[in-house]
């Protein structure tokens, strides 16, 4: 009783090993996989053979017609005789029934003997005359390759190194592949298509642009596809080709003026980035956004470069850092904790962080709650974050009325001044009350005032439009025509 999976070599019988041919010369039957496999047609003829094809059509998906495939070899396995499972190729390289026989069998305590066999990659880097260690070849199976999601921005490979798909089936499958693949290369890629690798006389390799790839009419069970890796400076929807474009211009013989910058002089570069990006989400232009984005993220890039030519650390700590911070931080979503809401998401958030300060020695210290809020924010945003961190441990009013009724006492107290010392500290509270007022609103204080200085902007400057357009000069209006005209410019912005 047990398990015995073979490989069947990659196309012609002879590639079979020596041990795998012993296996079947003394087996009287042997179940296989698929019989749409040139060896299958060469084995023993004393071999009572049997085929999983019919599966296939019976089931809706791949996965299904594995999943009952590995079931039917563990049944099959535990008779008397057992079972010889046989499968193209290598047994463990791109044979997900396999992968599911052996988990399945270690449940029920079986023993599986694997025979090793060629796979279809020695055959296919033979063919093209690459070696796959030389520049990290990646291999996948086709079926596992599809167009990405927002939520799965990342592909499974990277397209700055070769890559090697296998299985490609069919013209549907290729067009999957092609559809996965356009996300990461240019249309016009040259990609290699191998077919029948290991079948002597019959293996060919052609080179067509990756927008062909699903117009082949040769595609079929034996089909491959090499696709040679992208430039760095060509592969640019592929973070590593930022890293590498930015590394340039730092390195000897590249950019000046990016060899020249520090982590303090690019300190306002990267607050202006920051604010031109906050100016695309105020006025909604998506094709800004993506703009802006780029630059705060080059920003991002450059920092990271200079530290790693200081020593200090590098792109890849940095990506592992935030990493392991929102996994640690999202318990309710990488672990199994519960939560109700996103106020006890928050409540979370800051139990955690104080472990993790605590973790790190520095409550000992007696850091603040309010110690990580950076002191470079803006007032407004530096305020409504403090009152957030004290709210979150209970430091807060009852409710909004209280938070107005204190923005009331605040403006009676500021009327009551007699000195700028006093105007100064009362404007001061007065400020303070009402970003408490934005926080329970649910709006963000620095936008709201943000977005009040850009409607008093766009109005002024649509009254400075109109006097030149009337003729006036705005500077020798009194008081109330110039209120007139805001008036105006009012109305005209609620009809528009």
């Amino acid at each position: 009783m047990g398990i015995t999976i073979i490989g069947l070599g990659p196309g012609d019988y002879n590639l079979i090993t020596l041990e795998a041919q012993e296996v079947l010369n003394q087996s009287s039957e042997v179940w296989v996989r698929t019989v749409h496999h040139p060896p299958v047609d060469s084995l023993p003829g004393s071999l009572d053979i049997h085929s999983f094809d019919a599966w296939y059509e019976q089931k809706p998906s791949f996965a299904e017609v594995y999943e009952a495939v590995a079931r039917e070899v563990v049944r099959l396995g535990q008779r008397p005789q057992g079972v010889v499972y046989a499968v193209p190729g290598h047994s463990l390289v791109g044979e997900a029934s396999v992968l599911r026989v052996l988990q399945l069998a270690r449940e029920k305590g079986m023993e599986v003997r694997i025979v090793p066999g060629l796979s279809f990659v020695e055959p296919v880097c033979a063919l093209l005359g690459v070696d796959p260690l030389e520049n990290g070849l990646q291999v996948l199976d086709a079926m596992t390759l599809e167009p990405r999601s927002a939520f799965d921005p990342v592909p499974p490979f990277d397209p700055l190194r070769p890559l090697l798909v296998s299985q490609l089936y069919s013209q549907r499958v290729a067009s999957i592949v092609k559809l996965s693949l356009a996300d990461s290369y240019p249309d016009d890629h040259l990609v290699v298509l191998v077919s029948r690798a290991g079948v002597a006389g019959q293996e060919s390799v052609r080179r067509v642009c990756l927008y062909e790839l699903d117009r082949q009419d040769d595609i079929g069970h034996l089909t491959s596809l090499y696709v040679p890796p992208l430039e760095a400076v060509k592969g640019l929807r592929t973070f590593s080709a930022i890293a590498h474009i930015v590394a340039r211009l730092r390195a000897p013989g590249g950019c000046p003026w990016d060899r020249e910058q520090s982590h303090q002089t690019l300190k306002r570069n990267l607050l202006q980035e920051s604010y031109e990006v906050l100016e695309a989400l105020d006025t909604g232009d998506m094709v800004k956004l993506e703009e802006e984005l780029g630059d705060l993220l080059m920003q991002v890039v450059l920092h990271a470069q200079i530290a790693a030519e200081e020593g200090d650390f590098t792109i890849a700590d940095v990506i592992q850092g935030i990493s392991e911070k929102l996994i640690r931080r999202h318990p309710h979503v990488f672990a199994d904790v519960k939560v109700e809401d996103s106020d006890e998401v928050l409540r979370n958030w800051e139990r955690i962080k104080k472990g993790e300060r605590e973790n790190n020695g520095l409550d000992e210290k007696g850091d603040s709650l309010l110690s990580s809020i950076p002191k470079q924010l803006p007032a407004l945003a530096y305020s409504q974050d403090m009152q957030a961190r004290v709210a979150r441990v209970g430091f807060d009013w009852k409710d909004v009325e209280g938070v107005l009724g204190d923005v009331v006492d605040e403006l009676r107290e500021l009327a009551r001044t007699t000195n700028h010392k006093e105007e100064q500290h009362e404007l001061g509270d007065v400020l303070f009350a009402l970003v408490n007022v934005a926080r329970w609103l649910g709006l963000d204080a620095e936008e709201c005032l943000r977005l009040a200085n850009r409607r008093f902007h766009e109005r002024f400057t649509r009254m400075e439009q109109l006097c030149r357009e009337r003729g006036l000069d705005f500077s020798e209006l009194s008081f109330e025509q110039q209120n007139a005209l805001w008036d105006e410019v009012k109305k005209l912005e609620a009809g528009s």
